[in-house]
């Protein structure tokens, strides 16, 4: 398997992987993959890798930048993360979220934060913390990774792209 950056001629496969990988996900708004098509036509996409395997996108994960307390900064949300349905619980989106992640740190940054399970996150490294918040997500499902000092504190918001219908 190899982990690269996404291609223009990536964007079609993305589109139908990410639709297929959360089609039948009780959690899903049904809208990620078109998040995804928002974050990379606002030039967003701070990462979006695409895991590879015989010439066939069976993986991608999407980074992009979020905002703390309404302040930019050096901190980005991770997701959506997609997987064909056959391919799933083979590492597959472990090793394309611990290539970005590596990538992340490579690039300087602070942190990232996600919304999702925190039995599988936490393999990773991410962990809730009361003190950073996301709407008004339960707790424990909003999490973040600092890669040094601590996490934050404050409301996380994300690119107008997480807002499409």
């Amino acid at each position: 398997m190899q982990i690269i950056q996404e291609r223009p001629q990536d964007v079609a496969a993305i589109h139908a992987l990410t639709q297929t990988a959360f089609k039948d996900a009780r959690y899903s708004s049904q809208t990620e993959a078109r998040i995804v098509d928002a974050l990379r036509d606002a030039g967003a996409l701070t990462l979006s890798l695409v895991a590879i395997e015989d010439g066939e996108i069976i993986g991608h994960v999407a980074f992009s930048p979020v905002r703390i307390n309404g302040r930019p900064g050096g901190w980005y949300g991770l997701g959506p993360v997609s997987v064909w349905p056959d391919r799933q619980r083979g590492g597959v989106g472990s090793a394309i979220i611990r290539d970005g992640l590596d990538r992340l740190r490579a690039m300087g940054a602070e942190g990232c934060v996600l919304l999702g399970d925190p039995a599988y996150y936490g393999r990773f490294g991410f962990a809730s913390d009361p003190g950073l918040r996301y709407g008004d997500v339960p707790a424990g499902y909003f999490q973040g990774l600092a890669f040094a000092g601590g996490l934050p504190t404050g409301e996380v918001t994300y690119h107008p792209g997480f807002d499409v219908p």
